[in-house]
């Protein structure tokens, strides 16, 4: 019995330590990314780089005109593919994972929850009533590749317990992102298109009941249901987190096979998406974000903003505030317990590179912010994401014990 525990662990664990490398590498090209975007938005060539994204590409036909700038197509279209792979992590985490459990799933959503509550109001407290007050989302999320990136700096020091605890609760604050994204972000209603694109959802939801493999049909419904929504006025990012959230779990049949379209033996729709996508988003999707909308001109007046400030500091310190003030508040009520190998001190790194927020936060900024109030948005997003980085692995530089075998609590 204790040998088939440990192997059923390890399977367990193993799509989370393939999830966690993958995202290490890919916060290494995020950074490269964005460093390229600022180097370009402040050099010579900084108008033709910006007027780049603006460039219109799309078809026309008649009095129809699909053509969008650049910029669209990447921040709706392909990251509504990020939000897919989000909505299939998400399940992933509910039906095997640490949302499995309740008493497993309520350390990193309280812990989630502070992170979003307390950078929030933060940022209303310095903004309310004033200009960029709409940009309290920005701050609310953590980015879960430029973490890992940056815990893999300090190599196997870092408890494994510390890096699941933060992968959990970057996709609960992903989870409390999207609904602020629904609720806040979306422009009016348009029900009709909603309807059209709720009824989408439906028919793919039948057509996995109905054990369809190939996916031809779900590519076809799923770019549907994307026109749909984005016509509808709430954001498709929303309509990529149903999709994933719809994905099938039941194991593939090992008379099914392999190939043109269909799932791979023994594996899930859930698994054989999160497989394919996951790799197309960590290195080519979110850079090419990232390189896209990084880009902001640097100047004495634009980073002192207020708005940037204002960003800033609720990355800064309302992130690891109100991790650690969630979390020992839990524990104190017997609520939760900290992960093993996880203390304090440690926990306190965590949150400081909870901070990170980048991919979500200049996403939301996008949606909340235009103009020199974008800008300061960004602004604020990178300098508070890059003091976080910097304060959070130098902390746990200090508070992580000098070799593995020491780890502790």
């Amino acid at each position: 019995m204790p040998i088939l525990n440990k192997i059923n662990g390890r399977k367990i664990l193993e799509p989370v330590v393939r999830f966690l490398q993958l995202e290490s590498a890919s916060g290494i090209i995020l950074l490269i990314m964005t460093v390229a975007a600022l180097l370009l938005a402040n050099s010579p060539w900084s108008k033709e780089f910006l007027h780049f994204w603006e460039v219109e590409i799309g078809l026309v036909a008649g009095s129809q005109d699909w053509a969008k700038p650049l910029h669209f197509w990447i921040n709706d279209l392909l990251m509504a593919i990020f939000f897919l792979v989000a909505g299939l992590e998400i399940k992933r985490e509910l039906v095997t994972g640490e949302f499995r459990d309740p008493k497993k799933a309520l350390l990193p959503i309280l812990a989630a929850l502070g992170g979003m509550l307390v950078p929030g109001a933060i940022y209303i407290s310095l903004r309310h009533g004033q200009a960029g007050q709409e940009g309290w989302g920005i701050p609310i999320a953590t980015d879960i590749a430029f973490v890992v990136g940056f815990l893999s700096l300090l190599g196997s020091r870092v408890p494994l317990g510390l890096k699941i605890l933060l992968l959990a609760l970057a996709i609960a604050d992903d989870i409390g992102a999207i609904i602020v994204v629904a609720l806040f972000y979306s422009g009016k209603i348009a029900f009709i298109w909603l309807g059209l694109g709720m009824v989408g959802l439906l028919a793919i939801h039948l057509i996995g009941r109905a054990g369809v493999r190939s996916w031809l049909p779900y590519l076809a419904l799923g770019l549907a249901i994307w026109w749909a929504f984005s016509q509808s006025g709430v954001h498709p990012a929303v309509a990529g987190v149903l999709l994933g959230l719809l994905a099938s779990t039941r194991k593939s049949s090992s008379s099914e096979l392999k190939g043109n379209g269909e799932t791979a033996n023994g594996s899930s729709t859930l698994e054989d998406l999160e497989d394919r996508l996951h790799p197309w988003v960590a290195y080519l999707i979110m850079p090419l974000f990232a390189f896209s909308n990084a880009g902001v001109a640097l100047d004495f007046h634009s980073i002192t903003h207020p708005v940037a400030l204002s960003v800033a500091l609720s990355l800064l310190m309302g992130k690891p505030a109100g991790i650690f003030l969630f979390t020992w508040v839990g524990v104190k009520l017997g609520l939760v317990r900290l992960p093993t190998g996880v203390n304090w001190k440690i926990l306190a790194g965590g949150g400081i590179l909870g901070g990170i927020g980048f991919t979500m936060s200049l996403f939301i900024a996008g949606l909340a912010l235009e103009g020199d109030l974008l800008s300061a948005g960004k602004i604020g997003t990178l300098a508070g994401s890059l003091l976080s980085a910097l304060l959070g692995c130098l902390w746990l530089f200090f508070a992580l014990p000098k070799s593995p075998s020491g780890v502790g609590k």
